[in-house]
């Protein structure tokens, strides 16, 4: 009897192992405030709500950042936007891998990137922060510079001395109407990464 009632209630490890790997991170990073919200450097931001709306679902505020659940044919995926500003953004993705017993090949970093020009797509499996501070932090807080992070570029045109004010700024009238197909191509990518991989989301979207 007593066996019975344990098993009620008793997950083995391999059974919470198979658990584990159908569940996922994604992270956009930016910054909280309405003053950011359509700036460069909000883009990861604004790729999760370009998602969250498409599945139909509302970001609700929550320890360290607003989250949003969805499904993708089986798989849970966690929707995080950080509220701890650029610069502290690790501290929520370490908390949300911790809580929700996430693997780290599981996680996806939405940030942008001046190295790259508007609209490319780069998806990586490891690589230095790049001078990015939400993935410096990021990088100390997870004590590892192996983990997924999808780049999305937003160029470089600015003066010696004004790359803040850059990505501070708002997009340009360009880039501002090539947004909406470029948030189709990186909801797309998101869903690549979740049922086919890492590397087939890497061979079917860089550079794209």
């Amino acid at each position: 009897m007593w066996q019975f009632i344990k098993s009620l209630f008793y997950t083995s490890p391999l059974l919470d192992e198979k658990l584990s790997m159908k569940k996922f991170l994604v992270v956009g990073l930016g910054n909280i405030g309405p003053e950011y919200e359509n700036t460069r450097h909000n883009i990861g931001f604004k790729i999760l709500d370009s998602l969250a709306q498409k599945e139909d679902v509302i970001f609700e505020s929550n320890k360290l950042g607003a989250t949003a659940f969805i499904k993708i044919k089986g798989k849970s995926v966690l929707l995080l936007k950080p509220s701890t500003y650029m610069n502290r953004s690790g501290k929520a993705v370490k908390y949300w891998l911790e809580k929700e017993k996430i693997p780290l090949e599981n996680v996806l970093i939405v940030t942008d990137d001046i190295n790259l020009t508007f609209g490319t797509i780069r998806i990586k499996a490891k690589g230095s922060d790049g001078g990015h501070n939400g993935l410096k932090d990021i990088q100390n807080l997870l004590q590892t510079t192996t983990y997924n992070r999808f780049r999305f570029g937003v160029g470089s045109d600015f003066s010696k001395g004004r790359q803040v004010d850059y990505v501070l700024g708002e997009w340009n009238e360009d880039e501002a109407s090539k947004l909406p197909e470029r948030m189709i191509k990186s909801r797309e990518a998101i869903r690549s990464f979740v049922l086919s991989g890492l590397q087939n989301t890497m061979n079917q979207f860089n550079g794209t």
